[in-house]
């Protein structure tokens, strides 16, 4: 099911971007706002929603806790501030120990640390605190890396909290719309089946190119060289 008139398939994650942009505009103010991307896909989509809408851009930092033997499939997620959500419907289809458990999540913290560093470079977060958060994706399947997401900024101060995808089924845009202010999905597929399948192009974003889209959106708000 389509909203907004969204085509059935994006271009890529820019047009999505753009698209998706259309829809945000009208349910935030630009000077109380503050665009969070999820790295790595998420990334390109956010950044045309903040250039659109002339607000900051940051990175929110989760990293997905996978089944051992099935990494894709995920019981949960970690999110900066060591916020843990878990997925219960994954943990009572597989029989993970205790100590299994809190493997995972010792290797997702250490790897959650060392993105911290690498997109921020030392740089602190943008202050969400009393504004409103747009929580941003290339396509939402379970959400609870976005879950994990909201409850970080929900403890940093941010005041409102709305989740923007170009794509994911309905069953999830309810489960988010428990934690999240709004949540503005272009696309609700019953059968969702691969995010990838909703682009043309999906390849993979490098680091290099989110720590670009970060240079850039700084440059673009600050008047300074784009890099």
């Amino acid at each position: 099911m389509s909203r907004w008139g969204a085509p059935d398939r994006f271009v890529d994650r820019q047009a999505a971007g753009r698209a998706l942009a259309e829809a945000v505009a009208p349910h935030v103010d630009p000077e109380q706002s503050v665009i969070f991307g999820l790295p790595r896909g998420g990334v390109p989509v956010a950044y045309e929603i903040a250039s659109k809408l002339g607000a900051p851009l940051d990175v929110l930092l989760v990293r997905k806790l996978g089944v051992p033997w099935q990494p894709e499939l995920a019981f949960g997620a970690i999110s900066s501030g060591d916020i843990i959500v878990y997925n219960d419907d994954v943990l009572r289809l597989v029989d993970l120990s205790k100590e299994e458990i809190a493997e995972v999540i010792a290797e997702e913290r250490a790897e959650l640390e060392h993105r911290e560093r690498l997109y921020r470079g030392g740089r602190p977060p943008v202050d969400v605190t009393g504004k409103t958060a747009v929580v941003v994706d290339d396509g939402i399947a379970t959400g609870s890396t976005v879950r994990a997401g909201l409850r970080a900024l929900g403890q940093r101060g941010a005041s409102r909290t709305i989740v923007a995808s170009p794509v994911a089924p309905p069953e999830t845009v309810a489960v988010l719309l428990e934690e999240a202010d709004d949540v503005i999905c272009l696309q609700t597929p019953a059968d969702l089946m691969a995010i990838g399948l909703w682009y043309e192009d999906f390849q993979p974003v490098a680091d290099e190119e989110v720590l670009r889209l970060l240079e850039e959106a700084a440059a673009e708000r600050t008047g300074g060289p784009r890099p």
